[in-house]
């Protein structure tokens, strides 16, 4: 879309973003293709030159592609505009415009999911991976850029058969080594946005398999799944990426994301080549998160614990976590009862895909001390019984990659609820605070009050009277002043006030 022939005489930052609202401003019909072409290129040219020329941040660059969506020139014709910006991804080769492009794209996708899908369509998918492979040296701000870009498209929507078939192996194995070039930053900028293309990369491959399972008319040669590939080959050498998504699942609180890590830990635990694919520690901290995880999930979220509980179950079963000393065992064994609705009273009642879940994993041969799985709990606590084939676990693949969840949804914490309680908050007022409703406080309960003990009426066989002035305060209280020593015989002493001494003395005995 950037056309050479555009020339500006631009010789300030303020004169190039008075020309952008200027472009970005222009109202014409909506019909008026031409006219929106050429403000399109001059809008282009101008954002690559602020990037090239008078600015390197992205939040400037974002601006001038949050102008055009804002402006009249957008508005007056958003999908012809999307599709003109689309087709320049496909053309274009120089880094500057690629970078523009890359960035309205993805806040416009952002902002309506609409906008992948069509990118999908088009076949931006090719694209993104040829302007990926290898091509981080030529320009890192740009390689990121596309390496979100190709995440937010893809979690979007299911990618085409054709699009999977362009990822080879050498493109996979570029991005495990990317990571492993990053390992001793793990604040670097690129360590998420490639893992997180790795981890839908993975999605999709498990998406499309049970969507030939399925589909009569899909290829007998089944897909192949490259990122477990390459870790089944190479896992060793990529351990960097095992421990960075075991940190992101610790920290990530949105659901979607989760999702796509169990997802990718559940296919890892179930093939036999990459069972002990990460460190015996990483594993440790990884159980740790799943016990937290499952405890603290509120009890709507069924889908998201079941895939927990499916990831649990070869976790424990065929990683180095099956063997002594056993990490865990009594806190494991605990959360499964409270799962499974064992004197429990802060969970609803326990589905029958959890308990069927729980048996699963209460099961696994270190665990099981008497045999006794969740259908033994299940007809005891419960009252209900499950049959052999309800017991026996009949979850594939499939149930796992069947759970998705919208992106950018935020899971739920039960601890942050009942935080919230104690402080008086409702649920929907966590949810939206601006509420002007008024909570009432919820009572705290108060502890009985310890009767004081009871002040003695004698001391030492001295009765004690009270004198009127006092008035039953923590003064009355006190002891008597002891008694007076007798006086000393030698020495000098003073008749008169020895003996008004002694007396005053004997009138309290």
């Amino acid at each position: 879309m950037a056309d050479p022939d555009t020339t500006y005489s631009i010789e300030g930052e303020e004169q190039l973003w008075n020309e952008l609202s200027r472009i970005v401003g222009v109202e014409c019909p909506a019909e008026a293709h031409e006219t929106i072409d050429d403000a399109l290129r001059s809008w282009l040219y101008l954002a690559a030159r602020c990037r090239d020329d008078f600015s390197q941040s992205e939040d400037d660059i974002a601006n001038c592609s949050q102008s055009l969506l804002d402006g009249p020139l957008f508005q007056t014709n958003p999908e012809y505009v999307r599709t003109q910006i689309i087709y320049s991804l496909l053309q274009e080769d120089e880094a500057g415009p690629l970078y523009v492009i890359a960035s309205f794209l993805l806040l416009d996708g952002r902002a309506d999911e609409a906008t992948f899908k069509r990118m999908i369509e088009e076949g931006c998918f090719h694209r993104l991976l040829e302007l990926i492979n290898g091509r981080k040296e030529d320009d890192p701000g740009l390689h990121r850029l596309l390496l979100e870009l190709m995440y937010e498209m893809s979690r979007i929507e299911q990618l085409r058969l054709e699009d999977l078939l362009h990822v080879d192996d050498g493109f996979v194995t570029y991005l495990f080594q990317l990571i492993e070039g990053f390992s001793d930053d793990v604040h670097d900028p690129y360590h998420y946005p490639i893992i997180r293309v790795l981890l839908v990369l993975n999605e999709q491959y498990m998406v499309a398999s049970t969507t030939s399972m399925n589909d009569p008319v899909s290829p007998t040669a089944p897909l192949t799944n490259r990122v477990v590939k390459c870790l089944s080959l190479y896992g060793p050498h990529y351990r960097t990426f095992g421990e960075n998504i075991i940190l992101l699942l610790n920290r990530e609180t949105e659901t979607s994301l989760q999702l796509l890590i169990l997802k990718l830990l559940y296919l890892l635990f179930t093939t036999k080549a990459t069972y002990e694919y990460f460190y015996t520690n990483d594993l440790r901290v990884l159980l740790d998160v799943i016990i937290r995880n499952l405890l603290d999930l509120p009890n709507e979220l069924m889908a998201l614990r079941h895939t927990y509980l499916r990831v649990l179950y070869p976790l424990l079963a065929h990683t180095q976590l099956n063997q002594p000393p056993h990490y865990k065992k009594d806190e494991v064994q605990k959360l499964l009862k409270i799962l499974a609705g064992s004197g429990n009273t802060h969970f609803a009642p326990v589905d029958e895909t959890t308990m069927r879940l729980v048996d699963r994993v209460s099961k696994v041969k270190w665990l099981s001390d008497d045999g006794a799985g969740a259908s033994e709990v299940a007809r005891k606590f419960l009252g209900i019984s499950l049959s052999h084939t309800d017991v026996a676990s009949n979850i594939s693949v499939v149930h796992v990659a069947a759970v998705t969840e919208k992106p950018g949804v935020q899971t739920p914490s039960r601890k942050a609820e009942a935080e919230a309680e104690v402080r008086g908050e409702t649920k929907s007022e966590i949810t939206h605070p601006n509420t002007s409703e008024e909570v009432k406080e919820v009572p705290r309960p108060s502890r009985p009050k310890r009767p004081l003990p009871e002040v003695p009426k004698h001391r030492h066989g001295i009765p004690y009277v009270p004198s009127g002035h006092e008035n039953g305060s923590r003064s009355s209280a006190k002891k008597p002043p002891p008694k007076a020593p007798p006086p000393r015989r030698r020495g000098r002493i003073k008749h008169t006030a020895t003996s008004e001494t002694v007396k005053s003395i004997s009138e309290l005995v």
